[in-house]
């Protein structure tokens, strides 16, 4: 910085660079956080001081500071400033702990599920992971495949790599570079059906190590607990607080599990994000033992307070991440398209295991996928959505809010494609889940993602899929189903 500069390093701009200057200045500081070169506790320079000694705007420097505040790197103090945040100061110096000795008891296993089919379908609000799409996607997606089935490449004539096809490969390489800080080459993608096919793909490869011992979320999505339990998994719930992940509490209770399948940036279904110490934490749990962290990065696109949190992947010691991320969310469900980034040591087996499960990805998807990509239009159609969804769970909030004052608290997220309205007054979520299919509303009962830890009562409402108009009317008859004020 110049003129002797208010940070113990250098900061350079580089504005012929194709990187957005708000996120050269939040890259050079999280880089600064995360080496200690900046330590917990120090005062970082006010925003306009920055913005001075940098000669850009000021609003680029809040953004910055804005996006370090939501991955937990700093923390405000009203009236005081901004400071790299003091929790990180815990892993300063902390004892590397390798796993020596097993943990005794078993898990407390809830009874298996079948799959509900009917229920996934469901077309009704307010079921999840539903989505919308605008008349400008459906005609450039129109156009692109029109285009695709004129040409009719001969490669339709054969097989293709079981990875995918290299064009989609690389449109994704660098869509997750640029969106998701993702650290990654087009050699280590695999296309996937999505995030379940990837989750059976690591089960493979975990049982072929011999490491069936792994943590899940408590609470978590009950969809990747089934598909690691049908796997032979040994499965162990980690139990999720304000910053996401109990890392301490997996290292104490399950030392020996070789895998952590964890949602950090928009953790399913509290919606929590995993602080930035835990995410150091975990880093450092899985390199000292030889372990396999999976990230699940659903909806990470669909972010409302500012640009999507960097990926868990990007960091350093992200070597030991699997990541996993859907298109199916950022389109349409029925797309069938999602992708697993492995890590080179493990690519040679996951690549043997995709082909065995599933051969390969449709080719004529994968053609319209990378054009679709590649235009811009994907990201253009995420911006357009991330507006509408954005408008749909402010509807939504409000008439909860309105609807049913004394038996719900809501929050509006920053994040995803659904709400948790936690229930109050003695309420019992399963009953209102039933009541509320009665009367025409799906919502999921919020107990049920839980296996171990004690459950909360809540209703799970998905936005996303819903336009503003039908959502007031639904409410109206999810509240018909309470008691009377």
């Amino acid at each position: 910085m110049k003129n002797g500069g208010h940070l113990p390093f250098s900061t350079k701009i580089e504005r012929s660079s194709g990187t957005p200057l708000f996120r050269q200045v939040y890259l050079q500081l999280r880089s600064s956080i995360l080496s200690r070169t900046l330590r917990p506790g120090a005062k970082l320079p006010s925003t306009r001081e920055l913005a001075e000694d940098l000669s850009i705007s000021r609003s680029v420097v809040v953004l910055a500071y804005e996006q370090l505040l939501a991955e937990g790197c700093v923390s405000g103090k009203v009236g005081s400033g901004t400071y790299v945040a003091s929790e990180l100061a815990e892993l300063a110096g902390a004892p590397t702990v390798t796993v020596r000795k097993r943990a005794m008891g078993p898990a407390r296993r809830r009874p298996r599920v079948s799959v509900d089919v009917t229920e996934l379908s469901d077309e009704r609000p307010f079921n999840l992971g539903r989505t919308l799409i605008d008349a400008r996607t459906i005609d450039q997606w129109r156009k692109l495949s029109t285009r695709g089935l004129q040409t009719f490449d001969k490669a339709l004539l054969g097989y293709c790599d079981p990875r995918g096809s290299q064009e989609l490969r690389e449109a994704i390489c660098d869509y997750l570079g640029s969106a998701r800080a993702v650290q990654c080459d087009p050699e280590q993608i695999l296309v996937t059906n999505g995030t379940q096919h990837a989750i059976h793909i690591v089960a493979r490869l975990l049982q072929q190590a011999g490491d069936r011992e792994v943590w899940v979320e408590d609470p978590g999505y009950p969809l990747t607990r089934e598909a690691l339990l049908a796997a032979g998994m040994l499965v162990r719930p980690v139990l999720v607080d304000g910053d996401g992940l109990n890392v301490g509490y997996g290292i104490r209770r399950w030392p020996m599990a070789k895998a952590a399948f964890i949602t950090p940036s928009h953790q399913f279904p509290t919606g929590v994000v995993l602080s930035m110490a835990r995410r150091l934490e975990l880093l450092n749990w899985a390199q000292d033992n030889a372990a396999w962290i999976i990230e699940d990065d659903y909806a990470s696109e669909f972010r409302y307070g500012g640009h999507p949190l960097a990926s868990l992947q990007g960091l350093k010691g992200g070597a030991r991440v699997i990541y996993i991320g859907t298109l199916n969310k950022a389109l349409f469900p029925g797309l069938r398209l999602g992708y697993a980034v492995v890590p080179h040591v493990l690519l040679p087996r996951a690549v043997t295991a995709r082909y065995l499960l599933d051969r390969q990805p449709p080719l004529t998807n994968q053609s319209v996928v990378a054009e679709f990509i590649r235009g811009g239009y994907l990201t253009a159609h995420i911006r357009r959505m991330r507006q509408l969804y954005r408008e749909q769970r402010d509807v939504l909030v409000a008439s909860l809010r309105r609807r049913l004052p004394g038996f719900v608290t809501v929050d509006a997220p920053d994040q995803g494609m659904h709400l948790v309205a936690y229930l109050s007054g003695g309420c019992a979520d399963v009953a209102a889940e039933k009541a509320a299919k009665q009367a025409g509303i799906v919502v999921r009962a919020l107990s049920r993602m839980y296996v171990a830890a004690a459950p909360r009562q809540g209703l799970l409402l998905g936005f996303s899929g819903y336009p503003k108009q039908v959502i007031a009317p639904a409410v109206r008859r999810l509240a018909s189903v309470f008691p009377p004020p």
